[in-house]
């Protein structure tokens, strides 16, 4: 992960992922009749008429997570957003159930303009004691965000994924709010921060017109008081090591805490402020996210939504800052008997674009030395899980792989020998690593192999949202860290496990994964993503692993530059 993705997800910080724990396993379907639905009633609320936000000296800026929210009465709010290709626009629809029928309703053309949600949405005006607009602006909204129960009969869990995918090659998303429920219309990951003086202030939120009239949402503006506060890091940490001193601990002493930060010595964002959490829940490039806080209480329309002040960047259990989750039990026992590869449906491994590349010294400010870094995700169209047991003999160093499959009501009928796991001890790792899961080449204009990076061993896990349209796609997968559920160092067997509809994104950007272009003439290259390189998986289909990117290369060594053109209509690195 680049250190400038890490930086903007801790100042994204204070947006915690969804409200409510889900269920792993639940595969996306259509309500069926016992839990019929009608056209939603949609309505904009407020958890709470006055709140206080923090303004940090070292990140200068207030996060507006003002506690608002959809509500959806009636019916839950579903939307479809899809593409063909990356050759085709992004077209949504919303989804109405009624019963056993359900129908839909065409949203304009060019309206979803990508699959972070819907643009301009919700409109925010600021202004101080003076009654001066000190900020006028509009954010997106992605129903997905942190939601929760507003209504005590609706459904206990959503059956909608958990955020909306940032990731530019997305191919398709579904996005709801569940009938009884509300989500958090703060644009979190997508929402900068203001400058906004420590004092007094006043905000007012609507709805845009054309989503009121699109959706019927009611014009009534919400009003809330805001304090903003002022408040230091060094102070923080002050704090924090006194208290630690008194009680005879070292508590979370700062000089502990340097180096968490996946790749180094960057300094730790201040503690996150208390938030409703509306940011995705997956952790794209196994970047830092945080624990969900409380979810939404019944008495939401009355009460100030109370949240927890969620912890900052790697620690223990948190392995490259992402969530803990529980890890996927793996058979008790190595398989026996003969290996065989049923008849049953499988998964089907492809690879997207590789993005987020650009010029780098390899962190590691390498005299003389350039690399090109980039990222990169395979994901599975499915219809069937990707499942990897490891094994390990008592004293071995790598674990023995084999890939399972099931039939249609989920029973273990056969497994296959895929190659090895191995552990990775390096700070920012801490797991077990398949090995062999995927290839990333350099190629010349003409497509043959110039440079090849060293980087084919991984820790599966559904960090992405890539098509959750797709048959059986899971919209709430179980394994979307790395810690638990890649194992540890004394682990005897793991289970890693790439669901259906998710792909699993890793950033080239260290020395052995990263490209070394130092000695590369100049001119246009292509960067290949392989899944499967060895082609030891079982999938669906072999012939769709392959992605290309096209770079061009300039500069001088040392100043290298790159120009990353648009893939098809995709014009997003």
């Amino acid at each position: 992960m680049t250190r400038t993705h890490q930086a903007r997800l801790r100042r994204s910080v204070m947006a915690a992922t969804a409200a409510l724990a889900v269920t792993a396993g639940v595969v996306a379907a259509a309500p069926d009749s016992a839990s019929a639905q009608t056209t939603p009633k949609l309505d904009l609320i407020a958890a709470t008429n006055s709140l206080t936000l923090d303004s940090w000296k070292e990140d200068p800026g207030v996060y507006l997570d003002l506690g608002t929210y959809l509500t959806a009465e009636g019916g839950p709010f579903e939307l479809k957003v899809t593409r063909k290709s990356y050759k085709d626009p992004i077209v949504a629809k919303q989804i109405i159930h009624d019963g056993d029928k359900t129908t839909s309703k065409a949203l304009p053309a060019g309206l979803v303009k990508d699959f972070s949600g819907l643009p301009d949405f919700a409109q925010i005006s600021v202004t101080d004691t003076n009654r001066k607009v000190v900020l006028n602006r509009a954010e997106k909204y992605c129903p997905n965000n942190a939601a929760g129960r507003i209504d005590p009969e609706g459904p206990s869990k959503s059956k909608y994924p958990e955020g909306c995918s940032p990731n530019a090659f997305t191919l398709g998303s579904v996005w709801g709010v569940e009938k009884g429920w509300a989500s958090n219309t703060y644009a979190g990951f997508d929402s900068e921060p203001v400058k906004l003086a420590p004092g007094k202030y006043t905000a007012k939120v609507t709805v845009n017109k054309k989503y009121r009239d699109l959706f019927g949402i009611s014009s009534k503006p919400q009003i809330i008081k805001v304090t903003v506060v002022e408040r230091s890091w060094e102070d923080e940490g002050a704090g924090m090591r006194n208290k630690g001193a008194a009680s005879g601990h070292s508590g979370h002493d700062m000089s502990a805490m340097k180096g968490m930060a996946g790749h180094g010595s960057m300094r730790p964002k201040a503690p996150a402020a208390p938030t409703s959490g509306a940011i995705p829940s997956y952790n794209v490039g196994h970047g830092p996210l945080i624990p969900a806080p409380p979810a939404l209480p019944w008495a939401l329309k009355k009460s100030t939504l109370r949240s927890a002040v969620a912890p900052v960047g790697d620690g223990p259990g948190r392995t490259d800052g992402s969530r803990q989750a529980p890890g996927a039990e793996p058979n008790a026992k190595r398989p026996t008997g003969k290996a065989s590869v049923p008849d049953v449906p499988k998964p089907d491994l492809r690879s997207l674009p590789a993005y987020g590349i650009q010029i780098s010294d390899g962190d590691q400010d390498v005299k003389g030395k350039d690399y090109l870094a980039f990222s990169a995700n395979v994901w599975n169209a499915g219809p069937a899980q990707l499942v990897v047991d490891g094994f390990r003999k008592p004293g071995a160093k790598l674990m023995d792989a084999y890939q399972y499959f099931y039939d249609a009501d989920g029973k273990q009928i056969g497994y296959t020998p895929t190659g090895t796991m191995e552990w990775d001890p390096r700070p920012g790792h801490v797991h077990w690593h398949f090995t062999d899961f995927a290839s990333y080449r350099l190629l010349k204009a003409d497509q043959q192999e110039q440079v090849r990076s060293g980087k084919e061993a991984f820790c599966l896990a559904n960090t992405d949202a890539v098509d959750y349209t797709v048959k059986n796609a899971n919209w709430h997968p179980g394994n979307t860290d790395l810690s638990t559920a890649c194992g540890q160092e004394n682990s005897i067997s793991v289970r890693e496990v790439l669901d259906v509809g998710s792909g699993d994104t890793y950033t080239q950007d260290l020395p052995g994964q990263s490209f070394d272009i130092t000695n590369l003439a100049n001119g246009t290259y292509y960067i290949q993503v392989l899944a499967n390189p060895e082609n030891r998986l079982k999938e669906t289909s072999l012939t769709n692993n392959s992605a290309l990117r096209k770079v061009v290369l300039g500069g001088k060594p040392g100043a290298r530059t790159v120009k990353v053109p648009a893939h098809d209509l995709v014009n997003s690195n």
